[in-house]
């Protein structure tokens, strides 16, 4: 059977992309195929991200320092202007009534960024002042008062060394968002719209021919195979989606290779440790750390229930998903990646030596970290918990192997009807923003003509961010 539009992966990008598209042409076919028995549940999944509305507001990888000693704050900004037109959509669809109590997806919680040392203390304030003036980090406190900040984060404080050099920096203005929800919410709505949604189906084989995207299709639980065509199929597996590149043979990425990483986190929802920290803290990575390992304290609230996430600590597991299987690494070395892959760990040396420092920390190394953040930790209140999987691009860059950064890439195949995302964090907050772009990549004789629907749902799509654009989302989405 042929359909207009293929998603594979039944996560929040597929989701998004599935709104989007549906609003721009509701007379075309649209099919989605997700392998496990439900939505939202690999990536997407409140226990497999860290939940955060991802905004530049707390994070110091999105300021660096240059090397003249002045700060670069471009990627905050970025990534808050992307966070902005994700509110946007999410707040369109509640006014009509699509997406229901937004409290059951997003809720406020201060994002606050944590500075040690004296170093780490000038970072916070060149941060602070280059940002404070700017509308989208309007209300940026710098906190110096011990007092204040013991008032504000009491669990942090509590047994904290009265001579450490410590500051904070906070915004109001933060988020909490279970994504899973969302997504499944999301599908809800495209459901209901006629969209076909099949769960346990699982895309392992993706072929092109003059017309249109051949998928071999596993039902899962009628143990049998069959075929879908797509004129247009978006690959949003996670994981899964280099496998399904590399099957169907697309040039672009016949070098690329893919590095599995996944994430342990600490985890209580002891009440009155709940009681004593409602915030997302981060702060800085350690040295020689990777930018995807800034370590934070994070309220998250899950199925109504409030809880508080430490990490990350990084973890290996082969499987390219956190239900994948235990080939997925061996099955993606193929003779056109094997030298980007070998390329890339001779160029990553430190990256290497941080994987496997991360591998042999104990519960007692584990518990060290945490208590950098609440000083009177105890090991018995605390649970190991290991979060979503990951894969790093793995490709060629300047005629070697480079771990390709940490954040999301489109792929979109010159011959056409094709676009794949590869990469990790921040992609579900900026789920919109990607999304958008895949639309103009994959469809760029028609995004002008579905331009005027696209901003009836995001108005800043394509333009400045229009006047109290942000009080009327924090509005609709119960943010104030």
């Amino acid at each position: 059977m042929g359909y207009d539009v293929v998603l594979v992966g039944g996560g929040i990008m597929s989701a998004t992309l599935g709104v989007l598209l549906r609003r721009v042409q509701p007379d075309w076919a649209v099919l989605v195929l997700e392998r496990l028995d439900g939505l939202g549940l690999e990536s997407s999944s409140a226990w497999n991200n860290a939940g955060t509305g991802h905004a530049g507001l707390c994070e110091f990888n999105y300021t660096p320092l240059t090397g003249d000693g002045s700060i670069d704050v471009g990627g905050a900004i970025a990534i808050n202007e992307q966070f902005q037109l994700s509110r946007q959509l999410w707040a369109s669809l509640v006014e009509e009534g699509t997406l229901g109590d937004p409290s059951g997806f997003i809720r406020p919680v201060p994002h606050l960024s944590f500075a040690r040392g004296a170093a780490g203390v000038e970072h916070l304030r060149l941060r602070h002042a280059a940002l404070r003036d700017h509308p989208l980090f309007e209300g940026l406190e710098l906190i110096r008062d011990r007092a204040v900040m013991a008032e504000l984060l009491p669990l942090m404080f509590a047994g904290r060394p009265a001579g450490e050099q410590v500051a904070l920096c906070r915004s109001r203005g933060g988020t909490d968002v279970d994504y899973g929800v969302l997504a499944r919410r999301l599908f809800a709505a495209l459901e209901r719209d006629g969209v076909e949604v099949r769960t346990g189906h699982e895309v392992r084989g993706l072929s092109r021919d003059r017309r249109s995207w051949r998928l071999r299709v596993r039902d899962l639980v009628g143990a049998r195979d069959y075929g879908v065509r797509g004129s247009f199929v978006f690959l949003g597996a996670g994981g899964g989606t280099l496998p399904l590149l590399q099957s169907a043979g697309v040039a672009e990425t016949r070098a690329y290779g893919g590095f599995p990483i996944s994430g342990r986190f600490l985890r209580t929802d002891r009440a009155e440790l709940v009681a004593g920290h409602h915030a997302k803290v981060y702060s800085h990575a350690e040295p020689g750390a990777p930018a995807l390992s800034v370590p934070h304290l994070d309220t998250r609230v899950v199925d109504g229930r409030t809880y508080l996430m430490f990490g990350p600590f990084a973890a290996f597991s082969p499987r390219f998903l956190k239900r994948g299987r235990l080939t997925d690494l061996p099955g993606s070395v193929t003779p056109g990646n094997v030298m980007t892959l070998l390329g890339a760990a001779r160029a990553e040396p430190a990256l290497l030596r941080y994987l496997v420092g991360q591998l042999a920390q104990t519960r007692g190394d584990r518990l060290r970290a945490l208590r950098r953040f609440v000083p009177e930790a105890r090991a018995e209140d605390w649970e190991p918990i290991t979060a979503g999987q990951r894969v790093q691009v793995v490709k060629p860059v300047n005629g070697r192997g480079s771990i390709a950064g940490f954040g999301t890439e489109v792929v979109t195949p010159a011959h056409g009807g094709l676009a794949a995302l590869l990469g990790a964090s921040p992609g579900a907050s900026a789920s919109v923003a990607i999304m958008l772009d895949v639309l103009g990549r994959a469809f760029p004789g028609r995004v002008d003509g579905w331009r005027p629907a696209l901003r009836e749902l995001v108005p800043s799509y394509g333009a400045a961010l229009p006047p109290q654009t942000l009080s009327r989302t924090a509005r609709t989405l119960r943010l104030e």
